[in-house]
């Protein structure tokens, strides 16, 4: 990934990628995605000790940005500067899929491959509060691709600086050195453990977006610099990256849902539960897709900054179940009524997730990448109690081929009251396709687990599950 600064942003968008030469001197040496950081592109009001008040704030970046730029084109900035990188790649290859990640947006910018980040925030478990509103609240406007800074971007405080406010400080080494060429030995992370529970915490919610990624200063955010093996947060931390990766099927199919059907894979509760009035203010849980309930923990349990311990706080957090299901417990597989509150274990390796009764969740194999095993097994869970539906989605995975409907797809339907899952024979194809791929399908239900193992070849099948509801055959109801 190329990292785009404020000096190369003010290249004017329409001409940015010949003006600045970014296909001769950047892209064709192996550039596999870009970085607009400053896509503002200013920020006058970053200055001081005393954060300016909002009106003055507006008027401080639309003096400065007046001297470059017409006042009627500042808001619309970044859309036309994602354009303008999304035009100058797309009309020179269409083997390498653009991707941009940018600190702005602007309605419609989807469109030319963007993701947005939440920006350079502070340290603090209020900015955790806010970041996951502000994420589902921000993909309810069609911008289907949002992350954050794990742990947060700021993680000292800088008494100098109002922007530069994070709550930990032991540790912290300051501004990395651009000039170092290899990691320093000294540099053993922010050693703070409040700020190591929180960064968990973080990751642990931000394993359920769309991007995934961790980045800051004042400290190192490597796995090693939280603990090594048998450790708590080393283990939290790497029990969860694990999770993502085992989750890419299920990731993926939803991504492409966004293209195909124009769907958002981070949604606010009251998206999915309309006629439920308790979602319409929930601010601290979200769905991921239409399965997952994701409720992150927002509060420290175990330490207050400096390390201090925190005593006699339950390990524990309330989470609300929408109406109009029933909720499996995605740890213990146990299942709960919608309608009401539960009071969920979340110790420090638990985020308390659910997964709507009637779903569908197409995993694999842990990996070090995404197609380090081409050919893993899937694990097919179906959360019984309901019809479900899911589409595994497949493609060549970083080309335009897909524009062309050079992909493929596989419909899962399970009915619950025959006890059985059909699998639709596959739909499509490109190169490279798993034509033989082993699925390890698992029924879960109030009964507890019941695997069947069979190899999908492409074509028509049926999995009956041995724990009847009704004695119907599927044929039959077809």
């Amino acid at each position: 990934m190329y990292r785009l600064h404020s000096n190369e942003s003010i290249t004017p968008p329409d001409g940015i990628w010949t003006l600045s030469a970014f296909n001769r001197y950047i892209f064709v040496h192996g550039v596999d995605a870009w970085w607009s950081d400053f896509s503002e592109p200013f920020m006058a009001d970053w200055v001081g000790a005393v954060e300016p008040e909002a009106h003055h704030r507006l008027i401080m970046n639309i003096q400065h940005f007046k001297q470059y730029l017409d006042p009627d084109l500042i808001n619309v900035y970044s859309l036309q500067h994602a354009k303008a990188i999304y035009d100058g790649q797309r009309g020179t290859t269409l083997n390498k899929r653009v991707f941009i990640l940018t600190r702005s947006a602007y309605a419609g910018q989807h469109r030319y491959a963007t993701a947005v980040w939440s920006g350079d925030t502070c340290a603090t478990w209020e900015t955790l509060r806010r970041c996951i509103p502000s994420g589902f609240n921000f993909c309810a406007t069609g911008e289907a691709f949002w992350t954050v800074d794990i742990g947060g971007f700021f993680i000292n405080y800088d008494k100098e600086m109002w922007f530069w406010r994070g709550d930990y400080s032991e540790g912290c080494r300051g501004t990395t050195d651009g000039s170092l060429l290899e990691p320093d030995p000294q540099d053993t992370g922010c050693r703070d453990l409040g700020f190591r529970e929180l960064y968990v915490r973080w990751l642990q919610y931000a394993t359920f977006l769309p991007l995934f990624r961790s980045h800051g200063t004042d400290a190192s955010r490597e796995v090693w610099r939280f603990g090594e093996v048998g450790t708590p947060y080393y283990d939290a931390i790497v029990k969860y990256i694990r999770l993502r990766y085992q989750l890419m099927p299920y990731i993926y199919s939803l991504a492409a849902q966004i293209t195909l059907n124009s769907y958002t894979m981070l949604r606010a509760i009251a998206l999915d539960f309309p006629d439920d009035p308790n979602t319409f203010d929930l601010i601290d849980q979200y769905l991921f897709g239409s399965a997952l309930l994701i409720c992150p923990v927002t509060k420290p349990m175990y330490y207050q900054r400096n390390s201090i311990s925190i005593r006699d706080e339950p390990k524990t957090r309330c989470v609300y179940l929408p109406i109009g299901s029933r909720w499996y417990d995605f740890w213990t597989e146990t299942i709960y009524e919608g309608g009401q509150t539960h009071v969920a274990s979340a110790s420090l390796d638990t985020l308390p997730i659910f997964v709507r009764e009637g779903s569908i969740i197409p995993m694999t194999q842990v990996m070090q990448y995404v197609d380090e095993v081409t050919d893993a097994p899937y694990e097919i869970r179906v959360y019984r109690g309901a019809d479900a539906r899911f589409t595994i989605y497949e493609d060549e995975g970083d080309n335009y081929n897909y524009e062309q409907e050079v992909f493929a797809l596989v419909n899962l339907s399970w009915y619950e009251s025959c006890n059985q899952l059909k699998i639709s024979s596959r739909q499509g194809s490109f190169s490279g396709l798993v034509t033989e791929r082993q699925y390890d399908i698992i029924f879960i239900s109030e009964e507890g687990r019941e695997t069947k193992t069979i190899i999908f070849k492409g074509d028509d099948m049926l999995v009956s599950s041995a724990k009847p509801y009704m004695q119907t055959n599927l044929y039959e109801q077809l």
